[in-house]
């Protein structure tokens, strides 16, 4: 499995971004995990903005995809 990143994307719904999101959150996080995800989210009265600018980890999506690729080749054993 190879993840590609590519700005010419077609837009997709707005019902297609939330599937997809809750997919790859269950996936990441598990069923109940995610649901206190999205749970504090809510509880905190979450700020995306800042939250972007100081929660996520200050990789390019460049290195995030090659990281994914190694780990999905390990997993690939």
């Amino acid at each position: 499995m190879t993840i590609k990143h590519s700005r010419a994307s077609s837009m997709k719904t707005d019902s297609e971004i939330r599937m997809q999101g809750m997919q790859a959150l269950i996936g990441s996080l598990g069923l109940i995990e995610t649901e206190r995800f999205l749970i504090s989210v809510n509880q905190d009265r979450f700020n995306y903005t800042e939250w972007r600018r100081n929660g996520l980890p200050t990789i390019s999506i460049e290195q995030i995809a090659a990281e994914a690729n190694k780990l999905a080749t390990e997993l690939n054993k």
